[in-house]
Order: C-alpha cells, then structure tokens, then sequence
C-alpha cells in the first residue's frame, strides 16, 4: 500500500509534463478538447480499484467513470493513455470498473485496443 501515493504523484506529474508541454493536438480527439492523458487525472479516484478487480470503487470514482464513460472511445483512451500506463493501471482491470459502479447505461461488450 505504500505505493499508492507514488503512483498519485507519478500520475500529477505527468499531467503536468502534459499541460506544460502542450500535449493536446488542436481539434478534437476521443475526449473533445482534452487529451486522454490530461483526462486521466479525474480518474485519480479510481487508483485503488484499477488495481483490485473485486475491490469497491468509490463513489468519487464511480461519478468521474459515469461522466467520461458518456463517451466510450474516450473512457478507453483514457485507459490505455500514457498516462494511466505509467501509473501502472491495467486496463483490462479499468475496464470493468463501470460494472462495478453500477452504470447502467454503460456500453455492454466495448473492449478497448
């Protein structure tokens, strides 16, 4: 468990080395006007249950999936972004997150890569 505030700092850095590096193209990606790497820092949440597949999320996590799960080509680029690799979340475990949440409207079958 002591890895846990490296990886919340790991992740706060390297949004900064994005939002300082200019790291969204002009135009509009999977995510709109953000990047996927810049979007991955409102799922912060959700650290501890990208790394235990039974584990809870909470709801702080569940609200951030709920919101950018609207699109799901942007939930997954989020999940695959350099970002969240860095972190060390594992997208096959992420991606059962909105199951866990209860999100009803979520895609049923959307597999990311």
């Amino acid at each position: 468990m002591a890895m846990r505030p490296l990886v919340v700092l790991a992740l706060a850095v390297a949004l900064a080395g994005v939002a300082l590096g200019g790291g969204a193209a002009e135009g509009a990606g999977e995510c709109g006007r953000a990047s996927p790497d810049r979007m991955a820092l409102r799922m912060a949440p959700c650290i501890s249950a990208a790394d235990e597949p039974d584990s809870a999320p909470s709801s702080s996590c569940c609200s951030a999936v709920h919101t950018i799960g609207k699109s799901p080509s942007c939930l997954c680029a989020v999940m695959l972004s350099g970002t969240a690799k860095m972190a060390g979340i594992r997208p096959e475990v992420a991606i059962t997150i909105p199951k866990r949440c209860n999100i009803a409207d979520r895609p049923v079958g959307y597999k990311c890569g």
